[in-house]
């Protein structure tokens, strides 16, 4: 009888500790595609409104320094999946991949944070945009995702759904044709994937990769331009498209299926324990608004780097936080893995860190090593605490972003100690990294593009591999 009564009083107590335990939380991410740092209104936008991403930083915290781990889709992506610096993989070196490349993606074998959830019990979707190697080899169900809506390259148009002559929508591993407009297919599959997934047991993780507000310049009602495009064989990257007027619509788009998002986690019931993450993958373009910052996508200046990031997660984090806190890409993968209560993969450590105690728990903001390097020596930076070291060309600089954001005054000579530290800091995780290849090699074009728009020394020469320099 008492050895009944001690079975009964186990399970009881295990029936308790079930209950109380929390459940572990679904993850939405959502990334805007070439978006400037001050693109949403919560971000300092001005001449147009952007409600559902601003509702997601007054439920939640906004960070204010938050970088991508590079200036170009490729690289930026590979950092946001691994937990890791792109140029630790081959895909990484890419600038961005091109889709002739079929033999370089990122590798099945590696894990990622897609993958390392699925492993855990959660279920994993891709909507959107992939773009990290190509198949047979490479794609997003080899990575980690169970399923897959959306395109495999670098950009589509929004109504014809592909580049040149190719449709590029796959659903899994089929080509698929749809009609409609690329951002709203999107948010609709979103949707329905969470009503999917609301109905089961387990958590789910959700990527929704949009294509907005990346190139071609096309809003919702803009399907003659597509037109003349398709007309004119395809070409995405025009030079007479587009206009703030479109942008705003592209945004206002895009902001407008966040809303449905969000508004489907809450009619769900699942709103309270679901991690939604708004980030871009890098820097913005032509039509952007970087805020303070100088430069702009393919640049290390800030510009091209500072990103806007948002995390909500009414359950843990308190609403209303604006954070100072350094991040970069790498942090998402040890971030969400530690709100799920997974384990990391020992053999593939991140670089990243885990900014739950920041942004949860208040914990102090803490100083951050970040380093970043393109096109083949033409561009190198590093930021430490509040001090950048920046090469571009042949031209090296040392700022103070925390005073000196817009990165106007060369404080090499001033603080030649400072300069010296971080140049070679750069070098020593450089020596860490795989070495640069011959595709990524500085063209005549980006050297003239650089040099004019900064008003640096152009190069005599297409720069050599890396070199320390010599201290005497």
């Amino acid at each position: 009888m008492a050895f009944a009564m001690l079975l009964v009083g186990i399970r009881a107590e295990a029936d308790e500790n079930a209950m109380s335990a929390p459940a572990r939380p679904n993850i939405v991410f959502i990334v805007a595609d070439d978006m400037g740092y001050a693109d949403a209104s919560c971000y300092g936008r001005r001449d147009f409104r952007t409600p559902a991403i601003d509702q997601l930083a007054e439920r939640g915290v906004r960070l204010t320094q938050a970088y991508a781990n590079s200036p170009v889709c490729t690289a930026a992506r590979v950092a946001l999946i691994t937990g890791r610096y792109p140029a630790r993989l081959r895909i990484g070196l890419e600038e961005p991949l091109a889709a002739k490349n079929r033999e370089v993606g990122l590798p099945p074998e590696h894990p990622t944070l897609p993958s390392l959830l699925k492993r855990a019990g959660y279920r994993t979707m891709l909507v959107g945009k992939w773009h990290l190697g190509f198949p047979p080899k490479f794609g997003p169900r080899q990575s980690g995702y169970e399923r897959f809506f959306g395109f495999r390259g670098g950009a589509v148009d929004y109504f014809f759904h592909g580049f040149g002559e190719e449709h590029d929508l796959w659903e899994d591993d089929t080509r698929v044709q749809r009609t409609g407009y690329l951002t709203h297919l999107l948010g609709e599959r979103a949707v329905a994937a969470i009503a999917e997934y609301a109905k089961g047991a387990e958590p789910f993780f959700l990527s929704l990769h949009f294509s907005a507000p990346h190139w071609p310049w096309e809003g919702p009602k803009d399907e003659a331009e597509s037109a003349r495009l398709q007309a004119a064989g395809g070409g995405l990257l025009h030079f007479d498209g587009g206009s703030q007027q479109s942008y705003r619509e592209m945004m206002e788009t895009m902001d407008g299926e966040i809303a449905r998002v969000v508004d489907a986690l809450e009619a769900n019931g699942i709103a309270e324990n679901t991690i939604v993450i708004f980030t871009s993958d890098h820097g913005g373009e032509r039509y952007s608004d970087m805020g303070p910052f100088r430069g702009m996508k393919t640049e290390l200046l800030e510009g091209g780097l500072r990103v806007p990031a948002i995390v909500c997660w009414p359950a843990r984090i308190q609403t209303g936080q604006v954070s100072e806190q350094v991040s970069a890409g790498v942090d998402w993968l040890p971030t969400l893995l530690a709100a799920a209560g997974v384990e990391a993969a020992p053999d593939y450590p991140s670089d990243g860190m885990n900014l739950l105690p920041q942004l949860a728990e208040g914990a102090a903001n803490v100083d951050r090593a970040l380093f970043w390097r393109f096109k083949a020596h033409a561009q190198r930076a590093a930021r430490i605490g509040d001090f950048k070291f920046m090469k571009i060309l042949e031209n090296t600089f040392l700022f103070d972003v925390g005073r000196d954001p817009m990165e106007r005054a060369n404080l090499k000579a001033r603080r030649p100690e400072v300069y010296q530290r971080l140049e070679t800091a750069w070098f020593e995780w450089n020596d860490a990294m795989l070495p640069e290849i011959a595709e990524s090699h500085l063209h005549a074009f980006d050297a003239t593009q650089l040099a004019e728009r900064y008003g640096v020394k152009k190069p005599t020469r297409v720069p050599e591999p890396v070199v320390r320099p010599t201290r005497r």
